[in-house]
């Protein structure tokens, strides 16, 4: 990777490498939303890794770019995030060397503009680093024991009555 490893430098390379792709190899695919261009949102440092989310007319991704180099040959790579764990494919491209990413929408039609691509991305940002909801109702065992301590009869639980509040 080239060496200025500022995060717009960076942003700016992703986004340069993955309009090469579109003009290179993706050009003229069916899946390709003409109303989207290549954009990278929210790049920012995290963990000691690069972070964003990657706007192509093709897909959303989140990509993480490693301080180190990349595992060549590795399928998967899992990494955690405050709203869990994820699991990431490697790449590698000249203009940014090897890079995680993690599929989040393929193909992106129901976005008629790049305005409606770049909230989705940020939403997903704000989204992965937030604890899952699951953890806030962890937080409140007392109402779920409540319920489940109620008696139940067979004819409650077949309506549904396991999971009242």
């Amino acid at each position: 990777m080239p060496a200025d490893r500022s995060d717009q430098a960076i942003a700016a390379r992703m986004a340069d490498a993955f309009r090469r792709i579109g003009r290179e190899r993706m050009a003229g695919i069916a899946v390709s939303n003409p109303a989207l261009e290549v954009e990278v949102v929210g790049a920012r440092r995290w963990q000691g890794r690069w972070l964003g989310i990657l706007i192509t007319p093709w897909c959303m991704n989140l990509v993480l770019l490693p301080d180190e180099e990349t595992p060549a040959g590795q399928e998967r790579v899992f990494h955690r995030f405050p709203s869990g764990d994820y699991a990431f494919l490697p790449g590698c491209e000249p203009e940014i060397g090897g890079y995680l990413s993690c599929a989040l929408l393929s193909p992106l039609f129901q976005f008629a503009a790049q305005d409606g691509a770049r909230a989705t991305a940020e939403a997903a940002l704000a989204a992965l680093m937030s604890p899952p909801l699951a953890t806030a109702a962890q937080d409140k065992p007392e109402r779920h024991e409540s319920v489940l301590r109620a008696p139940l009869s067979r004819r409650g639980f077949l309506a549904g009555g396991l999971f009242r509040s």
